[in-house]
């Protein structure tokens, strides 16, 4: 499994919107990409978010990177054309170990 993860440190003022964006439109279109197995929204503080996508392989994200981020990108810019910096990562899963509850 593949995880790109994308982290969003917004100004104070654009936060909700931010926020309110990326969880109703911009995650939604990525998603609707097929590119994607889960997609993961976390929030570290009021204004820093994460974005954990998962695919299944590196070509899913290739394809992803490929065909759809360049568009995505631009919409999420003329959104937010200043005031949210933006850091991306890829990062190959190793192993998982799962806990069960009894």
């Amino acid at each position: 499994m593949i995880l790109y993860e994308v982290t969003l440190q917004a100004e104070p003022s654009l936060v909700h919107r931010v926020e309110e964006h990326m969880r109703q439109s911009h995650i939604p279109a990525i998603f609707a990409t097929r590119c994607f197995q889960r997609i993961r929204f976390c929030v570290a503080s009021p204004d820093r978010f994460r974005t954990s996508y998962e695919a299944a392989t590196q070509a899913d994200l290739d394809r992803y990177l490929r065909d759809h981020a360049p568009g995505l990108r631009d919409e999420f810019t003329k959104f937010f054309p200043t005031g949210v910096s933006i850091s991306r990562e890829t990062w190959v899963l190793r192993e998982i170990w799962d806990q069960v509850l009894s």
